[in-house]
């Protein structure tokens, strides 16, 4: 088997998603008023540490990790769904690092330990959110905020179980 100790992965939340602008439309209720609900929140992307893995051979290929994102909301106020997080098992020993600032995130020393690696998106608000007594139907909604997205680099942290001293 081979042994790889060290990996360049992408991960990319969730985006939020964005808030309805929608109007109360009944029978016999000529003004019903705003009735658009909010977005759902983006899915977040965890590690989780795993001590039935021993090599990071899993993310030579596969590089790109990407959570769900919210989904819009609808009339009636019906709120989005949030969307999925994504989960990406990691030997005990990981240590997980920004590429882009090159901070250490975390490292993962015990067994089903779980780092946040990306935040999903804030959701957006539906015109529901806007009303007032001086504006009873507004036409106005929030778009969701994009999720995080960062280059890691992980690292497998070994020990050694023998040592040698002197020439072999």
């Amino acid at each position: 088997m081979k042994f790889v100790d060290e990996a360049s992965i992408l991960v990319v939340a969730g985006d939020g998603g964005n808030g309805c602008v929608s109007f109360r439309r009944e029978k016999y209720i000529p003004k019903g008023g705003p009735d658009g609900g909010d977005g759902g929140d983006g899915g977040d992307v965890w590690m989780e540490a795993d001590e039935n893995l021993n090599t990071l051979i899993d993310y030579r290929f596969e590089k790109s990790f990407r959570a769900e994102r919210g989904q819009n909301g609808a009339s009636r106020d019906c709120t989005g769904k949030r969307g999925k997080d994504v989960t990406i098992k990691v030997p005990v020993g990981t240590r997980v690092i920004d590429q882009g600032t090159g901070e250490t995130m975390g490292d993962m020393t015990k067994h089903g330990q779980r780092l946040l690696v990306a935040k999903g998106g804030w959701h957006g608000l539906g015109n529901t959110r806007f009303k007032s007594s001086v504006n009873r139907t507004p036409r106005q909604k929030t778009n969701g905020t994009p999720g995080d997205k960062r280059d890691l680099l992980l690292e497998l942290m070994l020990l050694a179980d023998v040592g040698m001293l002197g020439m072999p």
